[in-house]
């Protein structure tokens, strides 16, 4: 049993991450269709009905994620979504594709498909799993909600600067090659 502040405090942060990512994806909905398509996984005429149905799929875990009747349900969808688009990844990564965007969204830009990325995904599932853990009984008060509102954004912090490190890792390799 884990302290029920900690659940709340994943679902939060998963909502974040699952529900601005596709709002970034709706934005850009071309390039979310094009770079389901550079994964070669479905043939290219079922990309933009296998991006909408991820997108879709990703906006409704976040939502089912915030309210805790339907939390359950909301962490078992967004395990299954992370469960599919890292499938992708390491089916593309073990074929030596590493120069495709993941198509990820979000506010770091395009990401290049990596093993970080696989393990970043894990990550996200083991909050899943995490925001639906048994807790120990207690009421929660005043000071709990900060502390899930401060945790969760704070997680997000971290996700983020993580992800800009994975985005940017690539341009700092090419930097590194071409000094003297």
């Amino acid at each position: 049993m884990i302290d029920p502040t900690l659940p709340h405090m994943f679902a939060a942060l998963l909502a974040i991450v699952l529900l601005a990512g596709a709002w970034t994806k709706l934005r850009d909905v071309g390039g979310f269709v094009f770079a389901v398509g550079q994964y070669r996984l479905l043939p290219l005429a079922l990309a933009p009905a296998a991006a909408w149905s991820l997108l879709a799929a990703e906006g409704v875990a976040g939502l089912l994620l915030l309210p805790l009747a339907t939390r359950v349900a909301g962490a078992w969808l967004a395990s299954a979504v992370l469960s599919v688009v890292t499938t992708a990844v390491v089916v593309n990564l073990l074929r030596g594709r590493r120069d495709i965007d993941c198509g990820c969204g979000g506010p770091e830009g395009a990401q290049h498909l990596s093993w970080g990325l696989v393990l970043r995904n894990a990550l996200l599932i083991a909050a899943a799993l995490l925001a639906v853990a048994g807790v120990a009984p207690r009421d929660l008060v005043w000071l709990d909600r900060l502390t899930v509102l401060a945790g969760a954004l704070a997680l997000y912090g971290l996700y983020a600067a993580a992800n800009q490190l994975m985005v940017n890792q690539p341009r700092l390799l090419k930097l590194r090659d071409r000094t003297p």
